[in-house]
């Protein structure tokens, strides 16, 4: 059992308008902090009010990036309970980002605890409104105030909150997405599935590159040809291609979705043939020129679903679907966030409830 040290904020901060929320803007009143040294290993598992963080300047996050993350929600129910969706497998993913770049792993067990323990405690700051939801991001970062190239012998493991509305302002509406062709994301052998902040800040250029041209997200393709489909910058990809759904696979070069994971559960479930395999970008325009394109949409925790409604490739521009959201797009969307909002039944056993 997780034996948390408790101080509760004695200035609580006034809430924001639920119709305005926006994504990562707001934080709650608390946040959760625990050490790691190489003698004591992970310890002093603390909630302490929201507030600024002082380092020194020398802390080896700041130089070598040797840093990970995890996003995941919670979600307010009708009848007034708070879920949490699948909450254990960002914590084993957040463990896989942390071998990578050699942070120590967490108990997943005790990294849920902290989690349920943080929202409990914030669980007013939960949104009620339609889509909302609060947005839960633990981190990892290395402490030891060095400046030489080689992993730290210090970290510490925080978890903040922030109330959201919707990711994308299109909501479930298509979005218009550019296939990136000059920049590079990942390869294979590097740090590529990791969630990483390195991957992010490598990711913006060609992100504003690509809202200056009017599209609201990134399609990468493989850093060796330059051909294959990997991921879009905050999800991944799925194409309908003549009533089979196809994915790319994971190869060490995009992040292993937890949305990802169960989009395939459920179509799967639902007896809908997919296919985890490498995919060109000449083959979804080939396909959509032979009328054999359906569907595109990208998954992940902060859209769950997002129907992409146009590519953007060399200027060659194709809509998808009319440029209209597909049918699997929205079913996939209802039946998600019909679970993470407690108003379908939880057939997989995804949902925890946060007493």
């Amino acid at each position: 059992m997780l034996n948390i040290l408790i101080e509760k904020t004695k200035n609580p901060k006034k809430k924001p308008d639920e119709n305005n929320l926006g994504f990562g803007q707001y934080f709650t009143d608390h946040m959760f902090l625990m050490d790691y040294s190489t003698e004591k290993g992970w310890h002093n598992p603390r909630i302490v009010p929201y507030s600024i963080l002082s380092f020194e300047p020398s802390i080896m996050v700041f130089h070598y990036g040797q840093a990970v993350f995890e996003g995941l929600k919670a979600y307010r129910t009708k009848d007034n309970r708070i879920l949490l969706f699948r909450p254990e497998k960002n914590m084993e993913r957040l463990n896989l980002s942390s071998q990578r770049l050699c942070i120590p792993e967490i108990d997943v067990n005790v990294a849920v605890n902290a989690i349920k323990a943080l929202v409990n405690i914030d669980r007013d700051w939960v949104p009620a409104k339609e889509g909302t939801s609060l947005y839960i991001r633990p981190f990892i970062i290395a402490t030891d105030p060095y400046l030489g190239v080689k992993p730290s012998d210090t970290y510490k493991f925080i978890i903040i909150l922030s109330p959201v509305g919707a990711y994308y302002p299109e909501g479930i509406n298509p979005v218009k997405i550019y296939v990136e062709t000059k920049y590079v994301r990942a390869v294979r052998g590097g740090v590529g599935y990791a969630k990483t902040p390195g991957n992010y800040s490598a990711s913006l250029m060609a992100q504003l590159e690509a809202k200056k041209k009017g599209y609201t997200q990134v399609l990468w393709l493989d850093g060796i040809e330059k051909k294959y489909i990997e991921e879009v910058g905050t999800m991944n990809v799925f194409f309908k291609i003549n009533n089979e759904i196809i994915t790319p696979p994971l190869e060490g070069t995009i992040l292993p979705g937890i949305t990802r994971e169960s989009v395939i559960e459920l179509l799967k479930r639902w007896g809908i043939k997919v296919s985890e395999r490498r995919i060109s970008i000449e083959e979804v325009y080939e396909c959509n020129k032979r009328g054999l394109l359906e569907e595109a949409f990208g998954t992940g925790t902060a859209a769950v679903i997002s129907p992409i409604g146009e590519l953007n490739w060399n200027e060659n521009k194709i809509k998808i679907n009319g440029g209209n959201s597909g049918e699997l797009s929205k079913k996939l969307y209802e039946t998600l966030t019909g679970i993470q909002y407690g108003k379908l039944p939880d057939e997989f056993g995804w949902t925890i409830e946060v007493k």
